[in-house]
């Protein structure tokens, strides 16, 4: 499929953002949602930050914790060398492991969503601090991998609150991207990579989640309705995983990606998967205008995968992840979080989609 990487990508870099600490380190500004706003693009970015160290063994890592009432910053530490029976060897998560089984005790670094913007869509100016941060109460380990979905002249924002209990996915809506307004937690741990469509269909409000099964079954796309945007149900099961290839790209997890939007022909959902040794790519669905739990049809191979450097080598590497996109005279144009520590930008045309697609 003809997919046209930006000629400036990467677009954000980590060195391009301020830290919204002094003491604190950017180790990675990626996976963003997307919006058109005041005549300018608006990414509302996940950026990932720990604590200024210069010792290999030590790792320090910010969480944020609720003293007398109020929301504190405060910096867990970790000797590697003092802790053998802990595995470091992740770039993202520090974790061991108990009768055959992933245990994640922390994570490797703290993330709020800051937002960038451009006139052109191409060349952009990041916030100098952060746009929301973190609270005790639904994400003391951080905020991640934000969506948005406009509706009517409301942005939705949807993203992943992480806690010691696990990855949820919270609400926070604005109409101006400079007031923000909480409301709370829409799906409870462990899902997350949830996108909301951009309109009722039917009378519902319908989204994608991704919740993960620890004892059966495997981390797969779900379809759910709300009448509210709040209170969600009629949860139904929506995309597998392709377990019976070993080669195959999408056999390790499936979900999320960009807003779905609306073409002559349905629904294109442009979604995420990896393979079992964490290799993430992106595809596409084409679902039923009416009712979007029906696939018309789908991108067997991946519509972009990790082939240039900035997308191979990175904080985690091997990594193309989408939020957000948007669309304009049948262009599409993708957002992507690359190697997780950097966004960047890839274009296609609608119909490019559609000849893709079996």
């Amino acid at each position: 499929m003809k997919m046209t990487r930006c000629d400036a990508n990467p677009l954000i870099r980590p060195e391009d953002v301020k830290p919204s600490r002094p003491d604190f380190h950017v180790d990675g500004i990626f996976n963003c949602g997307v919006a058109e706003y005041n005549g300018e693009v608006i990414l509302l970015c996940r950026v990932a930050e720990s604590v200024k160290c210069d010792d290999p063994d030590r790792l320090m890592i910010p969480v944020v914790a609720s003293r007398d009432g109020k929301d504190v910053m405060e910096i867990v530490t970790y000797v590697k060398s003092e802790h053998p029976e802990l595995n470091f060897s992740d770039s993202r998560q520090v974790y061991f492991v108990e009768h055959g089984k992933k245990k994640v005790i922390n994570l490797t670094s703290l993330s709020h969503l800051r937002i960038a913007r451009s006139k052109d869509g191409v060349h952009f100016d990041v916030d100098e601090g952060p746009s929301i941060m973190p609270t005790a109460a639904e994400e003391s380990w951080g905020m991640e991998d934000p969506r948005i979905t406009k509706i009517g002249d409301t942005y939705y924002i949807n993203y992943t609150s992480v806690t010691q209990y696990g990855p949820a996915t919270s609400l926070i809506s604005t109409c101006d991207f400079k007031e923000f307004h909480r409301h709370g937690i829409i799906f409870a741990p462990e899902n997350k990579d949830v996108t909301i469509f951009p309109e009722k269909i039917g009378g519902s409000y319908v989204a994608f989640n991704r919740p993960v099964p620890s004892a059966i079954g495997n981390p797969e796309m779900w379809i759910a309705k709300s009448p509210d945007l709040i209170h969600w149900g009629e949860q139904k099961h929506f995309c597998g995983l392709n377990i019976e290839d070993e080669d195959a790209w999408d056999n390790g997890r499936i979900g999320g990606g960009a807003v779905p939007f609306l073409t002559e022909r349905g629904w294109v959902k442009i979604y995420h998967a990896a393979n079992k040794e964490d290799r993430y790519c992106l595809g596409a669905f084409l679902l039923d205008k009416d009712d979007p739990s029906k696939v018309l049809a789908k991108t067997r191979q991946p519509i972009l995968t990790p082939e240039a450097d900035y997308e191979v080598d990175g904080f985690f590497g091997n990594v193309v992840f989408t939020c957000g996109c948007l669309v304009k005279d049948r262009v599409v144009s993708i957002y992507y979080g690359a190697a997780d520590d950097k966004i960047c930008r890839a274009d296609c045309t609608i119909d490019d989609i559609f000849e893709a697609m079996e």
